[in-house]
């Protein structure tokens, strides 16, 4: 938990990528982050998990990677506006490219596992934060506000079938390869 909002497990993943390649993992030091800059950009990140929690999901059982892996990757996307010193509308339209840009990701763990595919979709949601706070950042604004698209998550959550919700009955959890895994 941070500051009372349920962070995604993504988060970290995505947080770790993310802080590696601005030097959080070193302090930040050489990167010209203060502690008290990184903290509050953690605070800025959970601010967004709650909007999105209250809004939508933020776990894969209900609403499909898009809500754990997206929401993570939304939530690290602001988290890196903010510390490179962008503005408000800057951090939200980040949000919103980020969330958007996962979309309808589906949650078929193989074999009940968080292993195939989540550690790559993990990965993706890691890059796609970084790109999406460079994208906004650079001035690009999302058509659709980041509300509108935390919504829209929670539609295409709501109308996800249960098999693709972090069961393992559907997508690739159902393939014939995971089908025919031992251990």
């Amino acid at each position: 938990m941070v500051a009372g909002v349920t962070v995604p497990s993504e988060l970290v993943a995505v947080g770790c990528a993310t802080c590696s390649r601005f030097g959080a993992s070193c302090g930040c030091a050489e990167f010209g982050f203060e502690d008290e800059k990184m903290i509050r950009s953690l605070y800025v990140a959970a601010g967004i998990g709650q909007v999105i929690a209250e809004r939508a999901y933020i776990a894969g059982a209900l609403g499909g990677c898009q809500a754990e892996i997206g929401s993570a990757s939304a939530m690290a996307a602001g988290a890196l506006v903010f510390l490179k010193g962008g503005s408000p509308d800057m951090i939200l339209n980040a949000v919103a490219i980020a969330l958007k840009s996962l979309l309808g990701l589906v949650c078929d763990p193989v074999a009940g596992l968080v292993e195939v595919p989540c550690i790559k979709r993990n990965v993706l949601g890691a890059v796609n934060a970084l790109t999406s706070a460079d994208m906004a950042l650079a001035g690009i604004v999302s058509f659709v506000p980041a509300d509108q698209v935390i919504d829209a998550m929670k539609e295409v959550g709501d109308k996800m079938h249960a098999s693709l919700k972090e069961t393992s009955l559907g997508g690739l959890a159902a393939s014939k390869s995971a089908r025919n895994l031992q251990f």
